[in-house]
């Protein structure tokens, strides 16, 4: 590419390029646009670039690129367009900049830069678009701004250290359409001229220090109604004082969004609110507003979320939010609001997020609050209702947060709430619940904060509360009375408290309870006996009912087996939840989708807790086999560890928002993925990746080394049974590591069973499957051969080029030994074609990799034999290839090794007379 001479435009934003930027494309001189956007590239800019003098476009952004701003691009007079947008880069602006005097697009945002900007920045009047935004820049805003950048259209200076004033003189740059100053530590007034900016459709001052406490603070916002395009205001988290002026009344009915959290403004809610119609976000949370809500507010009937908490807000809910059916969030806690909560709430049947506790409402809970098909969070603490809770609660399947602490709710706890699956925080602290917690909370698998302190519950304590993945469990100042459980959450005194309860005994010794009677010993045995009878009669007459409709099924023979237990809290992993992996993965969105496989999917995310990056495979449960996939997987990866092979990190058995059974792997992440992305394209990408000699010898040690320990380090030995490419991932070190051990079997298991079946993938699964033959090591054998060689061709088992007779087994024995570079992957050549250009030591090299290839080619051949006793083993496997790499890399050739070369060439004369 760096002898295209003629070459104008080059355009490859938006792929997956790796790498350095090259210095060769500096040799296309004649270069003007260079579009390398969204792509991996790493590394400095190279200071050559500043050559290109006839560039006007240099676009860089959104890759990872570090190092500072090469002061050379200061040379490059022509440019109008630079974007070095979502890098990593550090160091200050330079000062040489300010030699580009056509610029008119400047993006720097999102680095790590530091210092003031340049003063020479701010005499390129040719600027339209500066982004400076979500660096450690600070210093002051040049006054005469404004004057000096006339043709500004956006300024984006967000997410800095920026003091001092907002310049007046903005409003000189009468085009300007987007100021965005926000989350910095600009203090003063705002600038009351913004009205003569006719354009303006955002304005963002969000998170600074303006304001001086003052009533004339809001003064701006008589000015902001000239603008009649402002589809944004946001000036949350200042120090903005005074009553909302009227004259807001006549502003843009284009504004959508509208936030004046975090202030000290006072006085009441407008009732021009209502003519904001075109308002989606209202958001004035965290203010002195008094009054109360008005009536009109029901006409907002576009908006989705309101924000009126922590304010001195009185009176009732006008029921006229019933009118707002869009509403997906309605957030009014720590106010005075008191009266009941009016039913024409149920129209809002979107919400899914509720907050009004900490106020006075009084009266019983309607029905209509627990019919949100969506809710996910509701709140109504630290209020006076009374009655009941309403059955109803149990209609909310999708429910993850429910707090109704410190009201006057009597009556029993709703056994209905254990419909409710995907809770996992249930607060019914300080009411005056009664009786015994239900039988229902066992359902609640993903329950995770329970709180039930404080009220009049009395009877036993459920020993299925054992079983639950429980961290906080608060059961005090009840009337409970028995013997306390000791699993689980109850094994751990800093996670259950009990006091309060006198008739309670037994449990851990730092719960200090006092030991269990004799007496209440024997009348507990004595019930417990009374249950176990009529338990095991109803047991016997339904496993009679069971035997006669299952008799002849398979999974009869396999209940026999030792059950498989998935990781539990005693084991060393951090559990999750549903709701935990469906932030880290964007809601399991198809931009996080790695790829799928026979059982389900795999995701990658980051975690929220701290944003370790994760692969997250989840199985489709309604796919036969997946359970059994899932199993296996723990059940092999819970005990084993190998440098080699894929880190689990926890798991997932939870239940989802719709309420179906929920089941996760979280593993490791691998950011080189699969080796069969590194092989092959899918037809939509192409990836560019080439995979050289050495990697591939690398890679075939490890996945060697891998099966190696599998079949005879383990303490049972495991049976891979799906080695292919898509099953072994690449970390950061380009060291491989095989996953997928859905299929895994351990060898005492197989060998209890006649057959295991075809399982595996169409071309890796050994020919003596098919014949019903039992799963063993030398399956795996086999399919590492396959593997091997297409690593080294470049082919897959199920190529179009294999029909009828021939096959890659074939393929590659027929190129023994003298056609064997004739079979390899053109791109593996590329260091074997780079070693033939010198002599000496270079033609000594070139000649090591020859005879390395012949080597390998020959094991994957041995190893993919038709027959498994022609086969090698892992470990000899494993120590063939570490030879070879040690010849090729110049390593003494031992008199045993060569021994071992001459009965591969012997393995091979016989079947070529087979």
């Amino acid at each position: 590419m760096g002898q295209l001479f003629r070459l104008w435009y080059l355009g490859l934003d938006n792929n997956t390029l790796t790498g350095e930027i090259p210095t060769y494309l500096t040799h296309c001189s004649k270069l003007e646009f260079l579009y390398l956007l969204q792509n991996w590239l790493a590394g400095r800019i190279p200071t050559e670039i500043g050559s290109l003098s006839k560039l006007t476009v240099l676009a860089l952004g959104e890759n990872n690129l570090t190092g500072s701003i090469p002061l050379s691009l200061g040379n490059l007079s022509s440019l109008l367009f630079l974007h070095l947008t979502r890098n990593s880069l550090d160091g200050s602006i330079p000062d040489d900049l300010g030699r580009l005097a056509s610029l008119e697009l400047f993006y720097i945002g999102q680095n790590e830069l530091s210092g003031r900007i340049p003063p020479q920045l701010y005499n390129l009047s040719s600027i339209k678009f500066l982004d400076v935004g979500l660096n450690r820049l600070h210093g002051n805003l040049p006054p005469n701004l404004g004057l000096t950048l006339p043709n500004l259209q956006e300024l984006h200076a967000g997410g800095n250290q920026f003091t001092g004033p907002i310049p007046i003189s903005l409003s000189n740059a009468s085009g300007l359409v987007t100021i965005d100053l926000a989350n910095n530590s600009f203090s003063g007034s705002v600038p009351s001229n913004f009205g003569s900016l006719k354009g303006l459709s955002e304005l963002r001052l969000w998170g600074n220090k303006l304001g001086i406490g003052k009533s004339h603070d809001l003064i701006f916002l008589d000015s902001l109604t000239n603008c009649s395009s402002l589809q944004l205001l946001d000036v949350a988290g200042n120090h903005l004082s005074g009553a909302l002026p009227d004259s807001m009344s006549n502003i843009s009915t284009q504004l959508t969004w509208l936030s004046l959290e975090d202030n000290k403004i006072f006085g009441s809610i407008p009732s021009w609110i209502q003519n904001l119609v075109g308002l989606t976000v209202l958001d004035m949370g965290y203010n002195f507003l008094t009054g109360t809500i008005p009536i009109g507010i029901g006409k907002l009937n576009k908006a989705r979320k309101l924000w009126f908490e922590a304010n001195e807000l009185s009176g009732q809910i006008p029921s006229s939010l019933g009118n707002i059916s869009q509403l997906l969030v309605l957030s009014l806690y720590e106010n005075n609001l008191s009266g009941s909560i009016p039913s024409t709430i149920g129209n809002c049947i979107n919400l899914q997020f509720i907050y009004l506790h900490s106020n006075k409402f009084s009266s019983s809970l309607p029905k209509q609050l627990f019919i949100f098909p969506s809710l996910i969070e509701l709140h109504i603490g630290n209020n006076s209702f009374t009655d009941s809770l309403p059955v109803e609660v149990g209609y909310l399947k999708t429910l993850s947060e429910l707090s109704v602490s410190n009201n006057k709710l009597s009556g029993e706890i709703p056994s209905s709430l254990g419909n409710c699956l995907s809770l996992e925080y249930l607060l019914l602290d300080g009411n005056f619940f009664q009786e015994a917690i239900p039988p229902t909370f066992s359902t609640l698998r993903g329950l995770r904060y329970l709180d039930l302190s404080r009220n009049n519950l009395s009877g036993e304590i459920p020993k299925y509360l054992e079983k639950l993945a429980l961290e906080s469990l608060n059961l005090s100042f009840n009337n409970f009375e028995g013997e306390l459980p000791k699993q689980g959450v109850f094994g751990n005194a800093s996670e259950v408290s009990v006091l309060g309860n006198n008739k309670l005994c037994g449990g851990i010794p730092e719960l200090n309870l006092p030991q269990c009677s004799s007496q209440a010993s024997k009348k507990q045995r004595k019930s417990l006996a009374s249950k176990v009878k009529i338990s095991v009669v109803v047991i016997v007459l339904c496993l009679m009912l069971v035997s006669c409709i299952f008799a002849t099924l398979y999974w009869v023979r396999k209940s026999r087996r030792k059950p498989v237990d998935v990781p539990s809290a005693e084991d060393p992993f951090v559990t999750m939840s549903y709701a935990e992996l469906f932030k880290a993965t964007d809601g399991f969105s198809s931009a996080n989708l790695v790829g799928t496989g026979s059982f389900g999917a795999v995701y990658k995310g980051a975690l929220d807790r701290d944003g370790t990056r994760v692969a997250v495979k989840v199985f489709n449960l309604q796919q036969q086999g997946a359970l059994r996939s899932f199993m296996a997987e723990c059940e092999a990866l819970k005990n084993i560890r190998h440098r080699n092979l894929v880190k689990i990190l926890t798991c997932c058995v939870s239940i989802d928002f719709k309420g179906n059974d929920f089941k996760a792997l979280v593993y490791e992440y691998m950011p080189n993925e699969s080796l069969d992305k590194w092989l092959h394209t899918d037809g939509h990408e192409q990836l560019g990746r080439n995979l050289k000699f050495t990697q591939m010898l690398n890679i075939a040690i490890d996945v060697a080394s891998a099966l190696d320990y599998l079949h005879n380090h383990c303490q049972t030995p495991i049976i891979h049974r799906d080695l292919k490419p898509s099953n072994i991932l690449l970390d950061d070190d380009m060291i491989a590591r095989v996953g997928d051990f859905g299929l895994a079997r351990f060898l005492p298991e197989v060998s209890q069973t006649s057959s295991v079946g075809i399982k595996g993938s169409v071309g890796y699964i050994a020919p003596e499957y098919a014949m019903g033959s039992k799963a063993s090591t030398q399956g795996d054998v086999y399919s590492y051969g396959i593997l091997l060689l297409e690593m080294i061709t470049g082919k897959g088992p199920t190529d179009g080029m294999f029909m009828d007779n021939l096959s890659l087994h074939h393929f590659a024995k027929l190129a023994l030994p003298k056609r064997v570079m004739e079979i390899v992957e053109p791109r593996l050549l590329i260091e074997y074609t780079e070693v033939t250009q010198g002599n000496g030591n270079h033609i000594n090299t070139r000649n090591k990799m020859h005879e390395c290839l012949i080597s390998m080619v020959k094991i994957g051949v041995l190893c993919s034999s038709e027959f498994p006793r022609e086969r090698m083993c892992m470990k000899d496997v494993a120590s063939e290839i570490h030879t070879i790499k040690n010849q090729y890399l110049g390593v003494r050739i031992h008199r045993d090794i060569q021994v071992r070369s001459q009965i591969l060439d012997g393995g091979l004369s016989y079947l070529s007379h087979y």
